[in-house]
């Protein structure tokens, strides 16, 4: 049997974005709808593989990240929303608009017959880590781990939306953790990163980087999902000043 290979050989530094031509012309007409937002760095700037982890707001931070953003990422998804036009239509219409963001339901399924191909189109070209909530979860956290030693960062939105998406967020899924877990014992100490996409203001304000043995050696499992809870929360809240938000609204192309 050959012996496995170290982080050092398997790790591919990605310096770049990577998307098809016709999905960033694509992202070019999508500005129209999603105007550019301030990001407001607690810290360094995202320059190496980290896990970002994000309340959601709706499709607002997803793609805010996807469009303004230069760094090399791949976000979690729904697998129904990888699964097909079929899939996605019934996905989109029952648990997003309809249980998510409480439209009415046949509403939501009219809407979706004109939404539908058009996102199942986008979703191609936004290349979703697809996520499940049964055994093939262990599918995410393989690909997941694949997508960082390339030098990609991770980006997972994982709060709980049963009553949609809340300004200040009441609940965190755990699936990040294990996820983190994993990396460390194939010797990978991923940096976190906790954010808010606040929509009142256009502000998406990421954290500092902290590793994640530095929480692992203080809390268990379910009181690091409540310290991440907590901080995406805290950054919620945070004030800036309007030229500091024009100020970094400038520095993005």
């Amino acid at each position: 049997m050959e012996n496995e290979k170290t982080n050092e050989e398997v790790i591919e530094i990605v310096t770049e974005k990577k998307r098809k031509k016709w999905f960033e012309f694509l992202k070019k007409i999508m500005k129209v709808r999603y105007k550019k937002p301030a990001f407001m760095y607690l810290g360094e700037k995202i320059d190496e593989p980290c896990l970002i982890l994000s309340n959601h707001e709706g499709t607002d931070a997803p793609m805010s990240l996807e469009i303004y953003t230069d760094f090399p990422m791949r976000m979690w998804g729904a697998h129904e929303m990888n699964s097909g036009l079929r899939k996605m239509y019934d996905y989109q219409t029952k648990v997003y608009f309809h249980e998510k963001k409480h439209w009415n339901l046949f509403l939501a399924r009219c809407f979706c017959l004109l939404a539908s191909p058009l996102t199942n189109m986008f979703y191609k070209g936004l290349n979703l880590i697809s996520t499940y909530k049964d055994g093939r979860f262990i599918i995410t956290i393989k690909e997941s781990i694949k997508t960082l030693q390339r030098g990609e960062s991770v980006v997972i939105f994982p709060e709980k939306s049963d009553k949609g998406y809340l300004e200040e967020l009441e609940g965190i899924n755990k699936g990040f953790v294990l996820l983190l877990e994993s990396c460390l014992k194939k010797g990978q100490d991923v940096n976190i990163v906790c954010s808010y996409f606040r929509k009142s203001d256009k502000v998406y304000i990421i954290d500092k980087k902290v590793k994640y043995s530095e929480l692992a050696s203080k809390y268990d499992r379910d009181e690091i999902a409540q310290v991440v809870l907590n901080r995406i929360n805290e950054l919620g809240k945070m004030e800036f000043t309007s030229e500091e938000i024009e100020n970094a609204r400038k520095e993005i192309k």
